[in-house]
């Protein structure tokens, strides 16, 4: 996570999403063992609505907290 933080912050891929809307705050996150499960889930998040989003972050960080801080140095 911090590595990926990291990346996400210095835009090492400039095409990214994150580069291209300058995004570099983490509210929500999942751990999974298996990196194909971690896409799978991704890919299941990308296609839901705005306000599913919205409500799996808020049950997660109800207070909206920026959570790098958890993963920084």
């Amino acid at each position: 996570m911090k590595r990926r933080l990291n990346e996400h912050k210095s835009n090492v891929n400039p095409n990214s999403f994150t580069s291209r809307y300058n995004v570099h705050h983490l509210l929500y996150y999942e751990k999974f063992t298996w990196i194909q499960l971690a896409i799978e889930r991704e890919k299941e998040i990308k296609n839901w609505t705005r306000a599913k989003k919205d409500n799996l972050i808020n049950e997660f960080n109800p207070e909206t907290l920026f959570l790098n801080k958890y993963f920084e140095d």
